[in-house]
């Protein structure tokens, strides 16, 4: 057992307040199971660690409710016609069945994630080819430019190009039973994040109790789960790494500083140059948080004034990306001041300062919205940004704020209009599986099951970065599935880059189109009602006509050739995925 695993466990343990808040959320057998099976590996690790007799007695009570209670799932039906609270509107309903649509990967080799990447000359090139598929696995990459190299047990491609241009490769993964072959493009020039990022980020989750600890545990969950598989690479820190002045909290103080004036890490995180090195010998990159004004939104030390050498300072750590959060940065524009110039102002010479680095960085600007970022983010040198405010602001509003600022604040700003390869609209992050419900306790996600479906389906119509925020340590089969279907992460990282937008709205019902870059189209047909319901989309709402090929995204499927018009039943707050061809031309 690694030491972060003891100290994971430690956390864990020490939020314990009783077995029924671990399990009251637990209504299917088989994530029972999962939790049982979560539990003895925890209890065989307790009995070796430095805990008190009371809490393994009563760590031991707990697992003897839980196997009970285990028993008695058994002998029903799963939890059906049980009765919760809906998270959008708060009224009492039969529990939505989590379903699982996306089919279990085959033995045979599948090459996911994105086909197109863009690096700087000179900087540090790190990628790691995503595929699925009975593991062990040859990875080769065909007419490979530069002084790149790939490793041909583990699909990393590393080194250096130091000549601007686009170098055309394939790459080639085997395997026992078979092989595949798929374009990936390189480009070398001034331009990032050519589609957008998809990886994971602490906040939701762990928000002021995040460590170095969690971290290498969740970027190890990203391995072993296999979600580096499907494309995701970022593992980023949000805040409350650094010092916070002021603190009773004996491992978030210390000298804000060094003194040469570079920023230092509170105890939590003891190396950071260590943590990164970790999280790169996994094939993943890692990302940091800061803020332009004097502290962050939880009150630790902030980049004003010290901008540039915080910069060299993370450069210098070996992170990939930033997101750069407005915060306590009002008190030095000003609270009334409202202006684009002033919103502008520490994004422009952040990025100014991230372009004269060595290394490649990702820049996220987090403001809220605030000044129709859209029309000047990718301006100023920021790959992504945030279009509204935290989407998870309220743990009892998630579903609220997924409709209005998913679907209205997106549509009412015309934000298709602004996004696309090198800068992205940012709707907040998927938040599936356990996160934090701001009370002390980690919990289930109070999005329905359809409204996770309809959550990841429309972030990826949208081209919005597929940024996971609940637990990675603790995905069940339902919320993996979620997060892993391939057909879905090809249409959010479709290298058009295109994003769609809303084409019909009548009663609740919406209809949704991105174009591709093979010409086929992606459709979403979204139910906002409060009931079951059959939604139709129409070839001239769609703007194609003749006979089309549909294919169900979710289920991976073809559903046949249809003529005039596509209907399928919705349920509530759910969503049917699908893509569409001109039966005449040829598709994937």
């Amino acid at each position: 057992m690694e030491k972060w695993e003891n100290v994971l466990i430690k956390d864990y343990i020490r939020k314990m307040k009783g077995a029924s808040e671990l399990i009251v959320n637990y209504k299917e057998l088989n994530s029972m199971k999962k939790l049982i099976s979560g539990y003895i590996r925890i209890f065989k690790v307790l009995l070796n660690i430095n805990s008190t007799t009371s809490m393994k007695t009563r760590f031991i009570t707990n697992m003897g409710i839980i196997i009970m209670i285990s028993g008695v799932l058994n002998s029903f039906s799963g939890g059906t016609g049980s009765k919760k609270i809906n998270a959008s509107d708060g009224r009492m309903d039969k529990e939505e069945a989590k379903i699982i649509l996306t089919p279990k990967p085959g033995p045979e080799p599948r090459i996911n994630g994105t086909k197109i990447f863009g690096v700087r000359p000179g900087s540090p090139f790190l990628f790691t080819i995503a595929a699925t598929g009975d593991k062990p696995m040859k990875y080769e990459v065909l007419n490979i430019p530069g002084d790149l190299v790939c490793d041909s047990n583990t699909g990393r491609i590393s080194g250096v190009i130091k000549k601007s241009g686009e170098y055309l490769t394939t790459i080639r993964v085997s395997n026992k039973s078979g092989a595949a072959e798929r374009q990936f493009k390189i480009v070398c020039g001034d331009r990032l994040a050519l589609t957008p990022p998809m990886g994971w980020n602490s906040w939701y989750v762990w928000e002021n109790r995040i460590t170095d600890s969690i971290m290498r545990a969740s970027a190890a969950a990203m391995v072993s789960s296999g979600m580096i598989d499907h494309g995701y690479m970022y593992v980023n820190i949000d805040d409350c790494w650094a010092i916070k002045p002021g603190s009773k909290d004996s491992s978030l103080v210390g000298d804000p500083r060094d003194k040469n004036g570079m920023v230092n890490s509170n105890k939590r995180f003891p190396d950071m140059r260590s943590l990164t090195d970790y999280i790169h010998s996994l094939g993943l990159k890692a990302g940091i948080y800061t803020s332009p004004g004097p502290t962050t939104c939880a009150g630790h030390i902030g980049a004003y004034k010290y901008e540039e050498k915080d910069i060299k300072r993370f450069t210098e750590w070996g992170f990939d990306f930033l997101k750069y959060d407005w915060c306590n940065y009002w008190k030095i524009a000003g609270k009334d001041n409202k202006s684009v110039e002033a919103f502008q102002k520490p994004y422009i010479l952040i990025s100014k300062i991230l372009r004269e680095q060595n290394r490649d960085i990702i820049l996220n600007l987090c403001q809220g919205g605030d000044g129709d970022v859209w029309k000047w983010g990718k301006e100023v040198g920021g790959q992504s940004w945030r279009t509204a405010v935290d989407l998870g602001a309220s743990f009892e509003g998630i579903g609220k704020a997924l409709f209005r600022d998913g679907f209205d604040f997106y549509t009412n700003n015309q934000l298709q209009n602004y996004g696309g390869p090198g800068g992205w609209n940012d709707p907040d992050y998927l938040l599936f599986g356990y996160l934090s419900n701001w009370k002390g306790q980690t919990v289930p996600t109070s999005l329905t099951p359809n409204e996770q479906y309809t959550q990841i389906s429309l972030w990826s119509l949208q081209a919005a970065p597929l940024i996971f925020s609940g637990d990675i340590t603790r995905l069940d089969e339902f919320t993996l599935s979620l997060l892993t279907n391939d057909e879905i992460i090809e249409v959010n990282q479709d290298p058009l880059g295109k994003p769609g937008w809303r084409v019909t709205k009548q009663n609740g019902i919406e209809v949704w189109k991105r174009l591709l870059e093979d010409g086929s189209i992606a459709v979403g047909l979204f139910n906002r009602g409060e009931k079951e319901i059959s939604i139709t989309a129409s070839w001239s709402d769609l703007g194609i006509t003749g006979k089309q090929k549909v294919r169900d995204i979710w289920r991976q499927k073809d559903l046949g050739s249809f003529k005039g018009k596509f209907s399928s039943t919705v349920g509530r707050h759910g969503v049917v995925m699908v893509r569409i061809w001109d039966v005449n031309k040829v598709h994937r």
